[in-house]
């Protein structure tokens, strides 16, 4: 996979060249230190990946990504915790933050690995995908002081409050400021929007049983409840049938 590194000090972009270097499956092809040497770069080398900083001068990393006719695979990796949602809403790969450490570069290097794996086998197959974030995406949350990095498939569901939602996973639930309608435009179908409140992950659903007026009842693997209402109950039965 060729790459290019895109970040405006100098000494970042080498330090993390020599980190990538040890990656067999990364052609580092070049470095650029601002949004026009990014630009020329990639229309003329057409790199498979980019390394890209947010903050740089003239040019940030989003107003980069706008310009460009083709996008490639994008992995931020900033000094910068703040613009890690939009990342994520352009669909970047992964986001890294400064001073990058060794086990987290890898951990997106992995994740990278495995992404292009399974394009690969969904073209084999003459599939394709949807844009959509899945099981195995991670997300970035934020409330107050709290961050946190994410992988889907630790998500139990979403609940609606007023303007945000609240994250279920682990023994944590974070705001954050969304509409449940956005999340499920952004979500694969292992996300089934139950009912006016409540997102659930089909990964977390152990039962399912028959409920009030055609509604359904799922019951999480951590025993918590969730109704089903019944027009979505019936939309369930029909995707989930033979």
């Amino acid at each position: 996979m060729r790459a290019l590194v895109i970040d405006d000090e100098r000494l970042a972009r080498k330090e993390l060249i020599s980190l990538l270097n040890k990656y067999e499956e990364l052609e580092i092809i070049g470095e650029c230190a601002n949004g026009e040497e990014a630009i020329a770069a990639i229309e003329e080398h057409q790199p498979d990946l980019i390394f890209l900083d947010v903050q740089m001068p003239g040019m940030n990393g989003f107003d980069l990504l706008k310009r460009l006719e083709n996008v490639p695979q994008v992995i931020f990796v900033t000094a910068f915790d703040d613009y890690a949602m939009k990342a994520f809403e352009v669909n970047a790969l992964d986001y890294v933050l400064k001073p990058v450490e060794e086990p987290r570069l890898d951990e997106a290097i992995q994740k990278l690995i495995k992404s292009n794996a399974l394009e690969d086998k969904l073209e084999t197959k003459g599939e394709f995908r949807t844009g959509r974030l899945g099981q195995e995406d991670q997300i970035f949350l934020k409330d107050g002081e709290k961050c946190w990095f994410v992988s889907l498939h630790e998500v139990k569901m979403f609940e609606s409050e007023g303007n945000y939602v609240r994250v279920f996973f682990q023994n944590y639930k974070p705001l954050i400021l969304k509409s449940l309608n956005t999340l499920e435009e952004r979500l694969d179908y292992t996300f089934f929007r139950a009912n006016r409140k409540f997102i659930v992950n089909l990964r977390w659903v152990q039962s399912v049983e028959n409920w009030f007026n055609g509604g359904l009842r799922f019951t999480l693997k951590d025993g918590t409840t969730v109704e089903v209402s019944r027009r979505q109950a019936a939309r369930f039965r029909e995707m989930m049938s033979l």
